[in-house]
């Protein structure tokens, strides 16, 4: 696989361990690196390991959370890692999200989820386009 698909495929997964509720599925995803970031929507920001995974611990602990569906992923490269943008649909309503995701033992891993509202569930634009490096 491409890294394109590797980390569409590593961004599904995040997506699909929230909807099975998986804590080890879900903490398999996330680095193991200790500067982890996370923003949920209507929380502060989450710095480092601990409070990362621990508040993925509440959030698939409460059986009301929403069903959620990643739609319209985008891979944007970004040096040595990637940022995956995409629009998360629960039911009627929708959320725009960025995954920053680093490579480690050979796997896409998380570094950072943010998610928050969105005024409309409207595409991301494209990506800008990149001028290729003669060398």
């Amino acid at each position: 696989m491409s890294d394109e698909a590797d980390l569409l495929a590593a961004n599904e997964a995040f997506y699909a361990a929230f909807r099975a509720r998986s804590m080890e599925a879900m903490e398999a995803l996330w680095s193991t690196r200790d500067d982890l970031l996370c923003v949920h929507p209507g929380w502060a920001p989450l710095l480092g390991r601990e409070a990362v995974l621990g508040s993925w611990q509440r959030i698939l602990s409460n059986a009301g959370n929403p069903r959620l569906i990643a739609r319209e992923a985008r891979v944007i490269p970004m040096g040595e890692g990637a940022c995956v943008l995409c629009i998360e649909v629960a039911g009627e309503g929708s959320m725009v999200a960025t995954n920053l995701f680093v490579r480690e033992d050979g796997r896409w891993r998380l570094l950072s989820h943010h998610a928050g509202p969105v005024a409309s569930a409207a595409p991301p634009p494209p990506p800008p386009e990149r001028k290729a490096v003669l060398h």
